[in-house]
């Protein structure tokens, strides 16, 4: 099968640094808007017999909602499954209501589950995503194969590079994130090699509404990392640094995959004790203000990362070595 990459207009730029990356053009399409608000996509190349992969981050901007991009998405795979192409891949660097997983509330929707049946109806033959919120609920939600990037090597190289001759610990801002944290945590100590400590903070959610902010584990005289998949309010982050700064910590750093900065999310992190923010480029960084945070932002390029992926997946390489520092 021949390789064919297409990005839709809302991750245009990205998909171009992808297909730089595989060292080829991308696949040429048209996306119409109608005088009704509806819309139409589809490619202007042959796709029969090929191996598809379509690029589109989904999250909301000042262009398109986060539906919006899912919808226009989703007609894309249609079409090109409708055009006979061999196998379509999704390839999706940010994946929209992945944080729904699950019941919380009576009668609650379990929204993850119910976009990757949107997914599948749509005609996709595979899904491919980096740090979601919950592995195992996206594993178990879609019946297609559904591979799972790490942003880990990329913030431990970075780390390792980066990082001060002093004592380290990684810390999760809630329970929920200990497994995550801990992964860093070994990665970075087997490249460092030498021991580095772990803690996480207590946070409880209710209503939309964040508690806790106790510390579990010695931050005192040490550089904190802290590690998370998401930032959006920044309040999750920001109580983590509260609270190591309460411990000790001498140096706080955040490594987040997706950045995706609510509004009024840079005045919650410009607090001094944060030093550096660490993000990928899955989300831009279009919606922070602040010169304070931009100034500390590091934005890291997935764009090799997914390139790789997909040079794997369309020649039957395995995705594990990805996976690695």
């Amino acid at each position: 099968m021949d390789l064919c990459v297409f990005a839709l207009n809302a991750s245009r730029t990205y998909g171009k640094n992808i297909a730089s990356a595989l060292g080829i053009e991308l696949g040429k399409h048209e996306e119409r808007e109608f005088e009704d608000g509806e819309h139409k996509a589809r490619p202007l190349e042959n796709v029969r017999g090929r191996d598809v992969f379509v690029i589109q981050s989904l999250y909301g901007d000042h262009q398109a909602s986060v539906n919006d991009k899912l919808i226009r998405l989703l007609f894309f795979l249609g079409a090109i499954k409708d055009a006979s192409a061999s196998r379509v891949t999704a390839v999706v660097p940010y994946l929209c209501y992945a944080r729904k997983d699950r019941k919380s509330k009576s009668r609650d929707p379990v929204s993850t589950r119910y976009t990757a049946a949107l997914f599948e109806a749509a005609g996709a033959d595979r899904v491919v995503t980096l740090d979601v919120h919950n592995l195992a609920a996206y594993q178990n939600a879609f019946r297609i194969p559904a591979d799972h990037l790490e942003a880990l090597p990329l913030f431990v190289r970075y780390l390792t590079e980066h990082t001060e001759d002093s004592d380290l610990v990684v810390v999760s801002p809630d329970v929920g994130g200990v497994k995550r944290a801990e992964a860093v945590r070994e990665a970075l100590e087997s490249q460092l090699q030498r021991p580095i400590g772990h803690a996480f903070v207590e946070k409880y959610r209710s209503g939309g509404v964040v508690s806790g902010g106790t510390l579990v584990g010695d931050v005192s005289h040490r550089q904190a990392i802290i590690i998370d998949d998401l930032i959006s309010s920044g309040t999750t982050v920001a109580r983590a640094v509260h609270a190591c700064r309460e411990g000790g910590a001498l140096n706080i750093v955040s490594a987040v995959t997706h950045g995706a900065f609510a509004i009024n999310s840079d005045n919650i992190l410009a607090v001094p004790a944060l030093k550096r923010i660490l993000v990928t480029d899955s989300i831009p960084p279009f919606r922070l203000a602040s010169r304070d945070v931009l100034d500390k932002l590091v934005c890291l390029d997935t764009a090799p990362l997914f390139a790789e992926a997909i040079k794997r997946i369309h020649t039957g390489g395995s995705l594990v070595e990805l996976l690695e520092p």
